[in-house]
């Protein structure tokens, strides 16, 4: 990596700049997808491939995180037979995503999970992260439900370029040397790259600092509510940028039932039958149960791995996607006071 420098392009020169890009890089961003897909009413923005500028959404956050580019919804392991199996085939290209700085911070979740968890390395994530690079989108206004700065993830340094986006131009921040021959004759600029420095939506994040006080709250009545509020429909963890539940399935072919393929597919530790083993058996029956398990762990239990803070980067996908309204922020208020509670009736205990 180098000194920052800055560009100023106009559009002709940003199409330009994507043509030539994408001789070496597939580039994704959010992109408007009228009606939202087959049955939507509304506009969804969505992470696809694009090849123009003027197709990126920047002034509106995306419906769902940048992570489904790196992990599809749906993706192919393998394909097998009765006596060998093929993996599926990687992205040819590098890979360029756009995204916002809690976006590009997510993914340094992702790695943890995929690349340092337990010590094994997940081989078809690591072959297509290692192709990635990421440019940054400048945040100039805050989205509803966004506390970034409260979770320490309005600042990264995971990017290669930042884009300041307009309308007919972009001011753009170099910052890998790989992609120094793109700008050499783009005009120089002073502009620098703000990241968010405040958000309208203070968070207070819970600290639970002993695994004594987090079976304690396991057993707090707070959880209780969403037994009524809750329908474990999993819209949240699907929305959200750091969430890494899947479930995998062999498919056998109806034609041929010698040959069939592996999948991994996205799932929710919030619906019904996702921890179900052998016998019927469940470690959670009830909506609270499921809801309380997601909540704690996103405060301890990553954090009890890898010492890294909360699992969560801020973006308020979570409480955007939410059929019956319930906000993240607020339960983590709830949390909060819970915690203050138990740790006032140990000190009454003591005194």
């Amino acid at each position: 990596m180098k000194n920052t420098k800055t560009y100023r392009l106009e559009l002709d020169a940003l199409d330009a700049l994507f043509e030539k890009l994408e001789e070496r890089y597939d580039i994704y961003a959010p992109v408007r997808v009228p009606a939202g897909g087959r049955y939507a009413q509304q506009d969804s923005v969505l992470y696809r491939q694009v090849h123009r500028y003027d197709e990126i959404e920047f002034h509106e956050r995306s419906t769902y995180p940048m992570k489904e580019v790196l992990m599809p919804i749906t993706q192919t392991l393998f394909y097998f037979t009765e006596n060998e199996y093929r993996e599926s085939k990687c992205p040819q290209k590098d890979l360029l995503l756009f995204g916002r700085v809690c976006d590009i911070n997510a993914i340094k979740i992702q790695d943890q999970i995929y690349l340092q968890n337990g010590g094994i390395e997940d081989p078809f994530y690591k072959r297509v992260r290692n192709k990635v690079k990421f440019a940054l989108i400048e945040c100039k206004e805050q989205f509803e439900g966004c506390f970034c700065c409260s979770v320490g993830a309005n600042v990264t340094d995971l990017h290669s370029l930042a884009f300041s986006c307009g309308d007919n131009r972009a001011h753009i921040e170099l910052l890998d040397e790989a992609f120094e021959g793109y700008f050499d004759h783009a005009e120089p600029s002073d502009y620098r790259i703000q990241f968010p420095q405040e958000n309208e939506l203070k968070v207070k994040y819970p600290v639970i600092d002993s695994i004594d006080l987090a079976n304690k709250l396991k057993d707090h009545p707070m959880w209780k509510e969403f037994d009524d509020r809750c329908i474990a429909c999993g819209s949240c963890t699907v929305a959200c940028s750091t969430c890494t539940c899947f479930e995998t399935v062999d498919l056998v072919y109806t034609q041929n039932a010698h040959v069939g393929e592996r999948r991994r597919t996205c799932s929710s530790c919030m619906v019904d039958g996702f921890d179900e083993m052998a016998g019927g058996q469940c470690f959670r029956k009830t909506t609270a149960e499921k809801y309380r398990y997601k909540i704690l762990h996103k405060v301890y239990g990553h954090n009890a791995r890898f010492h890294t803070g909360p699992m969560c980067v801020g973006c308020g996908r979570c409480s955007a996607r939410c059929p019956e309204l319930i906000s993240y922020p607020a339960t983590l208020n709830k949390l909060t006071k819970a915690i203050k509670e138990i740790k006032r009736e140990e000190e009454m205990q003591h005194a």
